[in-house]
Order: structure tokens, then sequence, then C-alpha cells
């Protein structure tokens, strides 16, 4: 029995039936899913988890555990234990604020992978996002290019639509959002992009991505030399209401 999903679905009132309604499948689906422990398709376990306002790995923790490449785990159990997050991305948004189709324009770009190939790694994605969404979210700090606003990935209306979003998650007060203005010049970040986390402990981690496999860093000198980056970048970009008017400018400039 998935005592935790049990407990979920109790405290905001939702039962087999009406959990199963609201993500269309067979309301005998929904009750297997606590009764038996199965565990439903990843798009429904994203779906599942908004409507309870949990994250995918507090209801279903086995599926993170054993999918997605084996060198990026490590961090996916760090992320999600960290009190707060700080990304800095230079071309792309930051995965855990990108869309579905933002997601799987990036994963298709090249045609490196295979449809499945795709498809899994979207979803992975999606149900990671769900850590900013649930009982108990770390603080989130997104730094990120101008560029990354007005780069044309997947088309006007699947760029529009990633904007839109970005303008919704900044309404959370656990989400803060800056960009640096391409008038910038120079600056520390332009060598890369990488995260920083804080554990419940103050212990720090960060996490730098690569074509081949990422590496999660936790040596004390290379930890200082990226906080070192961290608050430069984060001095060169805007304060986040005036990212969050920035962004909804250029999101109507995708039409």
């Amino acid at each position: 029995m998935n005592d935790v999903l049990r407990v979920a679905m109790v405290q905001v009132g939702e039962t087999a039936d009406s959990l199963a309604a609201k993500v269309g499948v067979d309301p005998k689906s929904a009750a297997r899913w606590v009764s038996r422990g199965s565990v439903p398709h990843p798009g429904t376990r994203v779906a599942v988890a908004q409507i309870l306002g949990r994250g995918v790995g507090e209801l279903w923790p086995e599926t993170l555990l054993r999918r997605g490449p084996i060198w990026f785990r490590p961090w996916a159990d760090n992320e999600r234990e960290a009190t707060s997050l700080r990304s800095f991305e230079m071309n792309i948004v930051p995965g855990l604020l990108q869309t579905r189709a933002y997601a799987s324009a990036l994963f298709r770009g090249g045609a490196l992978l295979t449809d499945d190939e795709v498809d899994e790694r979207v979803e992975l994605r999606l149900e990671r996002q769900a850590l900013l969404t649930g009982e108990n979210p770390p603080m989130f700090t997104a730094v990120f290019d101008e560029s990354v606003l007005r780069r044309p990935v997947g088309g006007p209306a699947v760029m529009r639509e990633q904007l839109l979003h970005l303008l919704a998650m900044a309404e959370s007060p656990r989400v803060r959002l800056h960009v640096v203005p391409w008038t910038v010049g120079a600056y520390p970040g332009l060598a890369g992009p990488f995260v920083l986390a804080t554990l419940p402990g103050g212990q720090g981690l960060s996490y730098l991505d690569n074509h081949l496999e990422g590496q999660v860093v936790e040596k004390v000198g290379d930890l200082e030399t990226l906080q070192r980056i961290w608050e430069s970048v984060r001095s060169e970009a805007l304060p986040h209401q005036q990212t969050v008017e920035l962004i909804r400018e250029v999101a109507e400039t995708w039409i």
C-alpha cells in the first residue's frame, strides 16, 4: 500500500474516483495506486502530484531513484533534499522551469536522441519540477542570460508558452528570477552554467553539466570559486520585478 499517497489524498479531499476523473484514467487504476502500490505512467504521476500539492518524489520516490542516467542520480537525490537552489543558465531556460514543449524541442535538437529517449528525458525533467510545487519547496533562484528569452527554441508558440510559464512561476514567493541583460558585456557566467545547492545541515554542493555527463562538486575550494562567480553573475542581473517586466515584454513578441 502507498500510505504517502493515501494520506495526501485524504488531506486534500480526493478519492480514487475524483482523482481518476481529473487525470483521465479508470477509477480502478487510481485505486490500485493506493492499495497495491501500482505506479502510474510518468505524465500521470506529474498530474497527480500537482493536484495533491506534493512532489513526485514524495509520492513515488522509487521512480526517481531508478530512472535517468546513473551519473545524474546523486545530484537528483541532493536536489530533492536541498533547502535552496541557485541556478545560472547561459543559453536555455533552467530545467526546473521548462515546459514540456520547450524541453522536448531541446532534446530533439540535433536529432541525437531517439523518440523514446526524448520522451523519457522530458518526463523525468517534468517529474523533477514537482519539487518546486510540493509541500516544502526549496528557495529557488534562477539567473539566466537575456538571450534565453529570445532564442526561438521550438518556434514562436513554444516560446510564448514558455515565457508565460516563467511569469506564472515567478508569482511564487519561493521562486526568484533574474535576467542578465544582453547589454552587459563579458561576465563570468559566459564560462558556463552551474547550480549551487544548500542541504538541510548547511552543506553546500554544486552541479556542473557538459555534453557527456554532469559533475557534482563538493570540494570546499571549488565551491568557494563557484560562489564568487555566482555573486558576480547575480550582481549583473536585473532585480526580480524588472525581470518579470522584461519577460512579459518579450513574451508579447512571440506571436
